[in-house]
């Protein structure tokens, strides 16, 4: 089997689904540790740090290191990068990460990510005048949708900064995937080098399998997240391989990898 091929892999919606793993994550986690296959786990989530991710592979038995990369840590290495201060609108447990940054009266940035069900015509209104006031926007992801319980979609970040953009006139920095940069940062964190062939395994076609394809890479889509099973025939993105849940990921990558 090719041990040098890059695995990135989507948590939500592949690892995670809804509140708990998926049944045969940690078969297929132990499956890619025991094959010394280079992986890593990456994240649009804008709820969870890499710490927190690691807590709960252990909580459900995973003893082994993996890598992860989400974009709240991306997102802090960014404004350290760029030496900024901001204004961050996020959920609670997430918003404390970046305490030593904050400037709430005359931020240089604002960042953005999911508020969940805390979104309303005063927060879209207060981010507003910030970046209309100079401000730029730092979207940690623009994910259209997602499903928080598993079952139903619910409007994710993507769509409430897209009417930041539109009302102030401003393009937002972008951290998390599509991001190239994001991508690429992933592929080198298992040690491989910059430009690698790699696969990237999801459940979102615009956000996993669309600009894998585009930087190169290979998109192998889930049925277990976003997209239901079969892609739709007047589907634009066509993934290079699909499956249906993560045991058939084994039997495929098995193949691929041979």
């Amino acid at each position: 089997m090719k041990k040098d091929i890059p695995i990135l892999i989507d948590f939500d919606g592949v690892i995670r689904l809804g509140s708990g793993l998926a049944a045969d994550a940690f078969e297929f986690l132990n499956f890619l540790h025991s094959e010394n296959l280079p992986f890593i786990i990456i994240t649009n989530s804008t709820r969870d740090s890499s710490d927190d991710l690691k807590n709960i592979l252990a909580h459900n038995g995973v003893g082994f290191n993996v890598n992860i990369m989400t974009t709240v840590d991306a997102t802090i290495e960014y404004i350290k990068e760029k030496n900024l201060s901001v204004s961050v609108y996020c959920i609670k447990n997430i918003r404390h990460r970046f305490e030593e940054f904050i400037n709430d009266k005359d931020p240089r940035a604002v960042v953005i990510g999911d508020l969940g069900t805390g979104w309303s015509y005063g927060i879209l209104n207060e981010i507003f005048n910030k970046v209309y006031g100079g401000a730029e926007i730092i979207a940690m992801q623009k994910n259209k949708f997602w499903k928080p319980d598993g079952i139903e979609l619910a409007l994710d970040a993507g769509a409430f900064i897209t009417a930041i953009e539109y009302a102030s006139g401003k393009n937002s920095v972008l951290i998390g995937k599509p991001s190239p940069i994001y991508f690429h940062t992933a592929i080198k964190m298992p040690g491989c080098p910059a430009g690698s062939p790699f696969l990237m395994i999801g459940d979102d076609l615009e956000n996993d399998i669309k600009p894998a394809q585009e930087l190169g890479g290979k998109g192998i889509l889930l049925y277990t997240g976003k997209t239901k099973f079969p892609l739709r025939q007047d589907s634009k993105i066509h993934p290079d391989y699909d499956a249906k849940n993560l045991t058939d990921v084994i039997e495929l990558l098995k193949d691929i990898l041979q």
